[in-house]
């Protein structure tokens, strides 16, 4: 007959097993949710970005927690404000030589002027 043990072995299994959960899941994840802040945080205009529903575009204008994105080519271009929030992953960043495009205005174009000191 083999010895029974006391029940210290079985919660000992389950916290390695919670560990290794851990250690292979959760904080993967987080790691990577703080890289998002990080990256959307950086955001600034001119750069181009893709949003969470896949569409890309330019950064044109930030105010708080909205972008004015400039999205399109040729004459089909779009201006669409989104919340930071959206923002999936960035593309490309602006390029410092580069003149700013020129921003219709419109009720939403307003909403994100930027005052400069």
């Amino acid at each position: 007959m083999a010895p029974q043990g006391t029940g210290f072995e079985g919660i000992f299994m389950i916290v390695i097993m919670f560990a290794i959960l851990y250690f292979v899941m959760i904080r993967p994840q987080k790691k990577k949710e703080k890289e998002q802040k990080r990256m959307i945080a950086a955001l600034k205009p001119g750069d181009e970005i893709e949003t969470i529903g896949g569409i890309r575009g330019k950064i044109m204008r930030v105010k708080d927690e909205l972008f004015l994105i400039e999205s399109g080519m040729g004459t089909n271009k779009s201006f669409l404000t989104i919340e930071r929030t959206c923002v999936s992953r960035f593309l490309r960043q602006a390029e410092e030589n580069k003149q700013p495009t020129p921003i219709p205005e419109s009720p939403e174009a307003e909403a994100l002027e930027v005052k400069e000191d």
